[in-house]
C-alpha cells in the first residue's frame, strides 16, 4: 500500500507530459520568467548594487569637478492674428493655433541663422564659454544647439528659453542676449511687413482710382450714346417700346405659322379627299342643289304611280315595267349629278386653300422682315443696356474698393505703430542661478540602479536564450513536436540514487525519484498505445553518451517488474555495453580479471553479429540474466557491414521469431546522428523512443534525428529527456523538493 500510494503521488507531482504533444509556443509565461530570474537572482542583485555604485559615483565627480548651471526666462506670445483696431473684443483662436504659433516662434529661436547672429555680439565673445570652444562659430553653434532649450508651454502663452553652462553669470548673460536680440529682431521684421503692406495698399489705391474715373467717362459716353438712363436699367419690369414691338410681332409671326400649317394640312385633306367618299359639306351642297331636289320629287312621284300600279296591275304589266324603269333613269341621274356636285366643291375647297396658303405665305415674308428689323434694333439695345450695366457694376466695385482700401490703410498705420504687433512681449530677464543643475543625486541614484538592473535582467535573459540545449520539458513541446513519455533527473541530485550504476537504479534504488520516473515511463509508454502495437521498440539518440543505454535497461527492467518476459538486444555494434553491464554467469570462465583481453574474449561470444552473419541460431545468442524474465542478447564482433547485417532478412526473422517468445522486445540501438544503422532498425520495429541529454543535447541536433526519422517514415512514440537538473525556481525542482517529502513521511510510517 506504501508504495502504491508513493507512485501515485509521483504520478501526481512530476508526470511528464504525456503521449499527445503540447501546445508549443515561442513565448515564455510568466512562471518561466520568475523561475529564470530566480535561478540568476544573485547575479542581478550584484549588477544592480554595481550600477547603484557607479551612478553614485558619476555623480560625485561630476559634481566636483564639472557642474552645470541653468538660466531661465519667458517669452510671452500673443495670438498670431492681427487684431481689428476699431474692434473692442478681440478675436477668438483656437488652443491648437495657438499651440502651433508658439511652436514656430520657438523654431524661430533655435534656427542656425539665429545662433550664429548671438554669437556675432560682443557680449558673447568675450564669455569664457566661447573661449573655450576657440572662438569657433561652428563648435560654438553645435555647442548652443544642445545646450540651449527653447520650449512652447501647451497650455501656456509663453516660451520658455533656458542655457546651460558651467559659468553660473555666462548661462544668465546668453539667455538675456537671447531674449534682447530675438524681441529686436521680431519688432523691425514686423513693422517692415505692416509697412510693406502699406506700401502696396497705397499703389492699388492709386491705380483703383484710375480705374474708378475711366468707369465714369465711360458711363457718359453710353448715355450720350444710346440715350439709356439709370431707369431703364435699374427697374426691374420696365420694358422698352422696342422690346413691346417686338413681343407683338413675335405673337403675330406665331399666329401666322398657325395659320399656314393649318391651311397646309386642309390642302393635303382636300388632296385626299378627291377620290374618296363623301364628306359632310358636300352632302349638303348635294342635298340644297334644285336639280337633286326636283329629280327627288320625281322619283318619290313615280314611286307613289308604281305602288298604286302594283296593286292594280301586278308586277308583270306593260306599264309597271315601263314605271319602273323610268323610276331607274331618275335614280342614274341622280347619281350623276350627285358625282358632278362633289368633284365641283372639291374642285373649289382646293382652289380657295391654295389661294389663303398664297396669300398667308406672302404675309409671313412682310413680318418676318419687320420682326427682323425690330430684332436687330433689340440686340442694340440689349448691348447698349449690358455695356451700361457693366460699366455700372465696374464703377460700383471700383468704389467699394477704394473705400476698402482707405479703411484698410488706417489699420495698418494703428498697428505699425502698436506695441503688440511684433506678437511677442518682454517678460524678464534671467536671473543669475542659485543652484546646480547637473548632476542631480535624485537622478543618478536611481539611474544608475535602475539601469545596473535591467542590465542584470537583460543579461540574465540573454543567457538563457543563447542556452540551446533541451533542458526542460517544455523545450521538448515547445521546439521538438513530439510527446514527452518521461522526464529522467541528475541523479547526482537524487540522495538514494548516488553511487548507483544508472543502469540498474530501478533495482538497486527503488524508492528514488529517478526510479519512479522510469516507472512513469513505462505507464506513459503502455498507454501511449494498444499493448499488441509496441512489443518491439527501439531506444536510440542523436549523439552517443545521452544515456539510450540507461534507458533502455531500466525500461526493461521496470516491464519484468510487471511479471512481463523481456529481451534487450544489444545492437550498438561499434559501441556495446550490455556484456558489461550483464555479465556472464560466473559458470563461465572468469575473464574478467583478464583486463582488457578478457574484453575482448568476452565479446568474441556468439552474439547478434554471428546470429546475422549465419554463424549461430538463436538459441545461441540469446542468454538469460539474474533477473528472472530477462534475456539479453549482446551484440558481438564488429562486422565490416553492419547496417546490411541489420538490414537482413535474418534480422527480421530475430524479431518475428522472438515476438511469440517476449512480451517485450527491446533494441538499445547505435545514434541515429552518426551511423546509418539507427534508421534501419527504426523501420523494422513497431515504435522508436529517442532519448534526450538535458546537459549535452542541442536543440538543433534533437530536430535533425526527429527530421531524419520521420523522412524515412519510422514510428516515433516519444522522447525521454534523461539526466534533468532541477534548477532553482524551476517547476521540477518543486515536484523534486515534494517528492523527497512525501518519501520520508511514508518511511517513518511503520509497515504493518
Amino acid at each position: 500500500m506504501v508504495g502504491q500510494r508513493q507512485m501515485a503521488l509521483v504520478d501526481k507531482m512530476v508526470r511528464p507530459v504525456g503521449p499527445r504533444p503540447a501546445v508549443t509556443t515561442a513565448v515564455l509565461t510568466p512562471k518561466e520568467v520568475f523561475g529564470i530570474l530566480r535561478r540568476h537572482i544573485l547575479l542581478i542583485v550584484i549588477l544592480t548594487g554595481a550600477g547603484l555604485i557607479i551612478g553614485g559615483g558619476a555623480w560625485y565627480l561630476l559634481k566636483e569637478y564639472a557642474p552645470k548651471y541653468t538660466a531661465e526666462t519667458y517669452l510671452r506670445v500673443l495670438p498670431p492674428v492681427e487684431k481689428d483696431p476699431t474692434a473692442i473684443v478681440s478675436p477668438q483662436v483656437a488652443k491648437d493655433i495657438q499651440y502651433g504659433h508658439r511652436l514656430s516662434m520657438a523654431g524661430l529661436i533655435k534656427q542656425q541663422s539665429t545662433l550664429q547672429e548671438l554669437l556675432g555680439r560682443d557680449k558673447i565673445k568675450e564669455t569664457k564659454w566661447f573661449e573655450r570652444r576657440d572662438r569657433s562659430i561652428l563648435k560654438a553653434v553645435k555647442d548652443l544647439e544642445s545646450r540651449f532649450r527653447v520650449s512652447a508651454q501647451r497650455d501656456g502663452d509663453f516660451i520658455e528659453l533656458s542655457m546651460t553652462c558651467g559659468d553660473d553669470e555666462e548661462s544668465a548673460l546668453i539667455v538675456n542676449e537671447m531674449v534682447d536680440l530675438f524681441l529686436r529682431s521680431q519688432g523691425d521684421t514686423k513693422r517692415e511687413d505692416v509697412a510693406e503692406r502699406l506700401a502696396r495698399l497705397e499703389e492699388q489705391r492709386v491705380r483703383v482710382q484710375r480705374d474708378l474715373d475711366s468707369a465714369e467717362r465711360a458711363i457718359s459716353d453710353v448715355r450720350t450714346a444710346t440715350g439709356l438712363t439709370d431707369l431703364d436699367t435699374e427697374r426691374r419690369y420696365f420694358q422698352h417700346t422696342i422690346t413691346l414691338r417686338l413681343n407683338s410681332l413675335e405673337l403675330q409671326h406665331n399666329d401666322l405659322i398657325l395659320g399656314i400649317s393649318q391651311v397646309q394640312a386642309d390642302i393635303k385633306n382636300l388632296e385626299g379627299l378627291a377620290t374618296g367618299p363623301i364628306n359632310e359639306q358636300i352632302e349638303h351642297q348635294i342635298e340644297t342643289d334644285p336639280v337633286m331636289v326636283m329629280l327627288a320629287q320625281q322619283r318619290d312621284f313615280r314611286g307613289a304611280q308604281l305602288a298604286g300600279m302594283l296593286t292594280k296591275f301586278g308586277e308583270n304589266h306593260k306599264v309597271v315595267r315601263e314605271t319602273q324603269e323610268l323610276i331607274n333613269v331618275i335614280k342614274e341621274k341622280r347619281t350623276i349629278r350627285k358625282a358632278e356636285i362633289a368633284e365641283q366643291t372639291r374642285q373649289a375647297n382646293y382652289k380657295n386653300a391654295q389661294d389663303m396658303l398664297i396669300v398667308l405665305q406672302e404675309r409671313l415674308e412682310e413680318l418676318t422682315k419687320l420682326r427682323e428689323e425690330a430684332s436687330a434694333k433689340k440686340r442694340e439695345l440689349d448691348l447698349a443696356r449690358a455695356q451700361y450695366e457693366r460699366r455700372m457694376a465696374i464703377r460700383d466695385e471700383r468704389k467699394d474698393m477704394l473705400d476698402s482700401m482707405k479703411e484698410q490703410i488706417e489699420k495698418l498705420r494703428i498697428i505699425h505703430d502698436d506695441p503688440e504687433t511684433p506678437k511677442v512681449q518682454f517678460v524678464g530677464f534671467a536671473p543669475v542661478p542659485l543652484e546646480v543643475s547637473s548632476p542631480r543625486w535624485e537622478f543618478y541614484y536611481p539611474g544608475g540602479t535602475v539601469l545596473g538592473l535591467l542590465f542584470g535582467v537583460g543579461f540574465v535573459f540573454l543567457i538563457e536564450l543563447l542556452n540551446d540545449l533541451v533542458r526542460l520539458p517544455r523545450d521538448v513541446g515547445r521546439y521538438l513536436h513530439i510527446p514527452l513519455l518521461a522526464v529522467i533527473p541528475d541523479a547526482a541530485a537524487d540522495e538514494q540514487a548516488r553511487g548507483v550504476d544508472l543502469c540498474h537504479v530501478v533495482r538497486q534504488a527503488p524508492y528514488s525519484i529517478v526510479s519512479e520516473s522510469y516507472r512513469q515511463f513505462r505507464t506513459n509508454l503502455k498507454l501511449s498505445s494498444s499493448a499488441e502495437s509496441l512489443k518491439t521498440l527501439l531506444v536510440s539518440s542523436g549523439m552517443p553518451g545521452d544515456g539510450k543505454t540507461s534507458v533502455a535497461v531500466n525500461l526493461a527492467t521496470t516491464f519484468v517488474a510487471e511479471n512481463k518476459k523481456v529481451l534487450l538486444i544489444d545492437a550498438n555494434f561499434r559501441r556495446p555495453s550490455l556484456h558489461t553491464i550483464f555479465p556472464r554467469a560466473a559458470a563461465e570462465p572468469d575473464i574478467g580479471e583478464l583486463g582488457e583481453m578478457g574484453e575482448m574474449l568476452e565479446q568474441a561470444e556468439f552474439g547478434l553479429s554471428n546470429l546475422l552473419m549465419g554463424q549461430c541460431g538463436y538459441h545461441e545468442v540469446v542468454r538469460p540474466t539474474d533477473i528472472e524474465g530477462f534475456a539479453v542478447i549482446d551484440s558481438g564482433p564488429l562486422p565490416p557491414n553492419p547496417a546490411e547485417l541489420l538490414d537482413s532478412r535474418q534480422m527480421q526473422e530475430l524479431v518475428k521469431t522472438q515476438r511469440e517468445n517476449y512480451d517485450y522486445i527491446i533494441i538499445d540501438g547505435p545514434p541515429v546522428l552518426l551511423v546509418s544503422e539507427a534508421k534501419v532498425l527504426a523501420r523494422l520495429v513497431d515504435g522508436t523512443v529517442l532519448v534526450f541529454n538535458a546537459g549535452t543535447t542541442r536543440r538543433g541536433a534533437a530536430q535533425r534525428v526527429i527530421r531524419e526519422l520521420k523522412e524515412i517514415n519510422a514510428t516515433i512514440v516519444g522522447s525521454v529527456l534523461f539526466a534533468v537538473k532541477s534548477m532553482k525556481g524551476g517547476y521540477f525542482q518543486e515536484q523534486f523538493k515534494s517528492y523527497q517529502q512525501y518519501q520520508k513521511a511514508q518511511v517513518a510510517q511503520p509497515i504493518s
